[in-house]
């Protein structure tokens, strides 16, 4: 056995070489063995691509045993020309027990932590670490001349690889004598060249430059146990949770950026296999990588042979691919059945070089019985990239099944070509990834795009009612209108009928309401019997296309409706309430189409739009999103006893809202989909989340009781992008962290990989929407109360308004934060006027002397400096969106109690004891927050008791000090005044006392009415 540490990459490295670059190797280090690639030279982002091994014992008990208590220590250094030594870059430690076996490996990008606490270090580094079952000494070869030679200083015999090159283990030769030096060092770099690593025992490591090391046989090391999935993605090698949670920078290789060709070639045709054409392929899906699929679109078939038992046919049609497979619906008796029907094979999976399409004649009893085939060399399949034509299908004749040429009766219409996910039958196609979801799990994989209803706002004035009769003869009853539409219910007050009078309320009621306004206005006259008890005396069922449409503020005729009176006899027979007498109710209802509904939290809205399309401005920009990857995704639910996730992602920005595909069984699934929105306000935030898919059925992954159906989507994580936040027309490729708040703690769910791109249409445009209102004018001019609008629920984050102390803390801390800026100055002023800082305070001095001098400068000093400051802080403008902070949210250091008390339900469902404690927690928060809010009333009253009399004494010092201040300041020029109270203020210690000022105790010898609180 082998350990194999798999360097792939670097990013974002330190410039080291004082113009603005690195020259970047990396050196492994296990089990006091040292080893390391070669230079890449001045490059930041540098890719080595190279394996690095370490031979074990074969012991697997001595392994996991030993293994599980080491570690790999990875090192970036920069290597100095003509300098002794080298720069360092950062370092990465992995834990022996987060090593997988070989076939589970996957590419890790790692954060490189500083050796030192003042070591400039950044950047990241891609590894992949796993154990091979390869024997312990590697087989002898032929080499050169040149490895023969270095093998013969060694005393081992080393081989190339054909396909590995860089897994071979060297040894540096011993050190030579002083008249052979420069020829040993000669050689060894040639072989590094060839072989590009070497394995030294860190004990014999040579700290003088330019002499070489002395090799010894590497060491043994147990072999390593299989590790658990989760603990190579969550974190068990990073270096810390902070790093885990934090925003990454990728560089994927985009639609744009791809080579001319297409790619790797992989064969020397130019078809399937080698994608070599030569031609560059152009698509509009330059936000994602390319995934090449094989397409095969079935439409139909003609002149299909009848059975000769039945006399009859049920064709389907089997495409078959390798060890995949895809079949059509059968039909029952047709000899010329129309499928139209396409099936994608995705390139990464196909096995064979042969598509074979069987037509097959369906059995019930017996085996299907074969009809005919046609064969595709996938050489010589053409490409087809939107937005090219599509391929029109073509007649087929087919074949025998031993395909010897000999032609059997009927025809197929096929059409097969090589496509990529840009193709426009890519959505609807049977994919081969998914090839276990049958039924009508097959639905719900499929990439979908639609368009969420257009709201309205429905304003209800219930002016009064008339000729209103209670049930009860000679009580006067409380009547009250209950407004119903769909699942919503609002009443008015109750108002006391008196004796010739019609009960009056003019009150709004304001619901939603969807287009096409199939639901119906519910309107009740109800009367108030009892606390626990209501009659209807009336009702009314109003369709509301029956309303009219109010496109601004103009006043809306009232309309007067009757209302179904109910008795208490009932007609035999048909059981129908006698109608005795028609009430009817004054009313005054329009839809409100100047008005944005909110469907959402205003803190996160991605659409500011009115209802009414009459009144949309154009767009200002485009949003194109490319929907790349996940990593790392938690297994979400079990199947065949191990645990699963059949992933999707979901993107909602303004009325549209788009789903990926479903990959099937994947921890880190591949959609690579763009999707493009019109942008109306910069300042506005798409949303995108990750999604478990519960409706596969059982062959799916589905739950095993058949209720798949009925099965609720798990979330997996979320991501809110902030279009103000990003620079107009970059392309921003990160992977970001899927944080979710979990009873048990905060949990890092996986990584969402997106590249996102906001392009604007009209700068003019963007400027000026920033000097506007952010709702419509609507919104201000006759704005909803808040009573109004607070049955509609947000359709994200619903649970937003619920008590949380975590939340309660964040947003205190959050409110520090904000003044901390603020209580700096006054730190700073405060030592400027103790004169801790001499010069500091005489330079104030001057420039206060400058300013009161100069007056007219004081405004365009003060805008200038936050010109300066701006300018300073570009600098360090933040180069990443804002993604979700787990510190922010105080979601790290949260107590597990009131994480509990957090994810509670309303109303509670905890026990007694459990909801008492927290009372009693919340009554000693309560407190401090109402000693907080009495202190600042003292204050206040203090103001106001200075000419209220209350402190008649007080009061009249007071009024005297005013009149004497006047006087003075009469007399006095302003800036005689304001030099000497600025001199006052900044006077040297020395005059000063460390007693409070006068105005200070004065001010708090005043009353306040705080003692006369019970």
């Amino acid at each position: 056995m082998k350990l194999v540490v798999e360097v792939v990459e670097a990013h974002d490295l330190m410039p080291k070489d004082g113009e603005g670059s690195s020259s970047a190797f990396a050196e492994v280090d296990f089990g006091n063995q040292i080893t390391r690639t070669r230079t890449v030279p001045k490059d930041l982002n540098p890719a080595w691509n190279e394996k690095i091994s370490f031979f074990l014992d074969d012991d697997p008990e001595g392994t996991a045993a030993d293994l599980s208590k080491r570690q790999i220590e990875v090192s970036v250094y920069h290597e100095r020309k003509g300098f002794p030594g080298h720069g360092f870059l950062g370092r990465v430690r992995i834990l022996g027990s987060n090593i997988v076996k070989q076939g589970e490996e996957i590419v890790h990008l790692f954060p490189l932590e500083r050796k030192w606490f003042f070591s400039p270090v950044k950047g990241e580094i891609a590894l992949k670490v796993y154990v091979s079952p390869e024997p312990k000494s590697p087989p002898p070869g032929s080499a050169s001349a040149e490895k023969s030679k270095v093998s013969s200083n060694c005393g081992v015999a080393g081989s190339e690889e054909e396909k590995e090159p860089s897994t071979i283990v060297a040894q540096a030769p011993t050190p030579p004598k002083k008249e052979e030096k420069e020829e040993g060092e000669e050689e060894a770099e040639e072989v590094i060249k060839v072989e590009t690593t070497h394995h030294i025992n860190k004990q014999q490591v040579s700290s003088q430059p330019g002499k070489s090391v002395e090799q010894q046989t590497p060491a043994t090391v147990p072999v390593v146990p299989v590790m658990a999935y989760q603990q190579v993605h969550f974190g068990q090698a990073q270096p810390s949770r902070a790093e885990e949670y934090k925003l990454k920078d990728t560089k994927p290789q985009l639609g744009e950026r791809w080579p001319i060709g297409g790619g790797h070639v992989r064969g020397s045709g130019g078809g399937w296999m080698g994608l070599g054409t030569g031609d560059k392929f152009t698509s509009t899906y330059d936000l994602v990588e390319q995934m090449y699929y094989l397409y095969v679109r079935v439409v139909k078939a003609k002149d299909l042979p009848a059975n000769p038992i039945t006399g009859s046919c049920d064709p389907y049609v089997e495409a078959k691919l390798g060890n995949y497979k895809g079949t059509t619906r059968h039909y029952e008796k047709r000899m010329n059945p129309e499928w139209n029907q396409v099936f994608a094979f995705s390139k990464e999976r196909i096995q064979s070089t042969v598509l074979e399409v069987f037509v097959k004649d369906k059995e019930m009893v017996t085996r299907d019985e074969y009809v005919g085939k046609v064969v595709f060399d996938l050489n010589e399949v053409p490409t087809r990239v939107p937005p090219d034509s599509p391929l029109a299908p073509q007649w087929y004749r087919l074949e025998d099944r031993r395909g010897e040429g000999f032609k059997v009766r009927g025809e197929i219409m096929l059409a097969v070509w090589i496509g990529t996910q840009a193709d426009e039958a890519f959505p609807d196609a049977w994919h081969a990834d998914a090839a276990s979801v049958q039924g009508e799990g097959v639905y719900s994989i499929r990439s979908k795009v639609y368009v969420s209803p257009k709201l309205w706002y429905l304003r209800v004035n219930v002016i009064e009612a008339q000729d209103v009769e209670p049930n009860e003869k000679g009580r006067l009853p409380e009547v009250f209108v209950k407004a119903q539409v769909g699942n919503q219910v609002l009443k008015t007050k109750p108002c006391p009928m008196r004796p010739g009078l019609s009960p009056m309320w003019n009150e709004d009621l304001v619901f939603v309401a969807a287009e096409p306004f199939d639901e119906q206005l519910v309107l009740t006259v109800e009367d108030r019997v009892s606390a626990t008890k209501d009659e209807v005396l009336g009702r009314a069922a109003l369709p509301l296309t029956l309303f009219e449409k109010r496109l601004d503020h103009r006043p809306v005729h009232s309309r007067w409706f009757n209302l179904e009176r109910f008795g208490f006899a009932v007609l035999e027979g048909n059981h129908r309430k006698e109608l005795r007498f028609a009430s009817r109710v004054h009313l005054r209802v329009c839809l409100e189409g100047a008005y944005h509904v909110m469907d959402e939290s205003t803190m996160y809205i991605s659409d500011t739009r009115p209802t009414a399309r009459q009144l949309w401005k154009p767009p200002i920009g485009v949003l194109e999103v490319g929907i790349l990857s996940a990593q790392g995704l938690m297994p979400m639910k079990a199947k065949d006893s191990r645990g699963t996730t059949d992933a999707y992602c979901v993107a909602k920005y303004g009325q549209k809202w788009v789903r990926t595909r479903t990959v099937v069984s994947s921890f880190s699934p591949k959609w690579n989909e763009q999707y493009t929105w019109e942008v109306y306000d910069p300042c506005t935030v798409i949303t995108l989340g990750v999604f478990d898919n519960c409706h596969l059925g059982n062959s799916g992954g589905g739950n095993s009781n058949g209720a798949a159906a009925q099965a609720k989507d798990s979330r997996i994580g979320k991501v809110r992008i902030r279009l103000s936040t990003l620079e107009m027309d970059r392309i921003y490729t990160h992977s970001y962290p899927l944080i979710a708040l979990q009873p048990s703690g905060v949990k890092k769910m996986g990584e969402l990989q997106l590249a996102v791109r906001f392009t604007c249409l009209s700068l003019a445009s963007v400027i000026y929407l920033y000097g506007h209102p952010l709702l419509p004018k609507m919104h201000y001019i006759h704005p909803f109360t808040v009573s109004q609008v607070d049955s509609l629920q947000y359709m994200l984050d619903v649970d937003s308004h619920m008590w949380s102390m975590r939340r309660s803390k964040a947003n205190f801390f959050r409110i520090v934060s904000l003044f901390s800026g603020a209580v700096g100055a006054c730190r700073w002023f405060d030592s400027v006027c103790r004169w801790q800082n001499p010069i500091t305070t005489v330079l104030v001095h001057v420039l206060f002397v400058i300013l009161l001098s100069y007056p007219e400068l004081i405004l365009p000093t003060v805008f200038l400096y936050m010109f300066m400051i701006g300018l300073r802080n570009y600098r360090w403008r933040p180069r990443y969106p804002p993604h979700m902070d787990t510190k922010l949210s105080w979601a790290e250091a949260i107590h597990p109690d009131e994480l509990d008390e957090e994810f509670d339900t309303f109303p509670t469902s905890r026990p007694h004891d459990l909801v008492r404690m927290r009372y009693d927690r919340l009554r000693s928060v309560a407190g401090r927050i109402q000693t907080v809010a009495g202190d600042l009333a003292t204050q206040g009253e203090r103001t106001q008791s200075l000419l209220s009399w209350r402190d008649p004494r007080a009061t009249a010092l007071f009024i005297m000090f005013c009149l004497v201040a006047a006087v003075v300041l009469y007399v006095t020029p302003f800036r005689v005044v304001a030099l000497v109270a600025g001199l006052y203020v900044l006077r040297h210690p020395r005059f000063r006392s460390k007693l409070p000022s006068v105005p200070s105790n004065f001010f708090k010898r005043l009353p306040s009415r705080i003692d006369s609180m019970l």
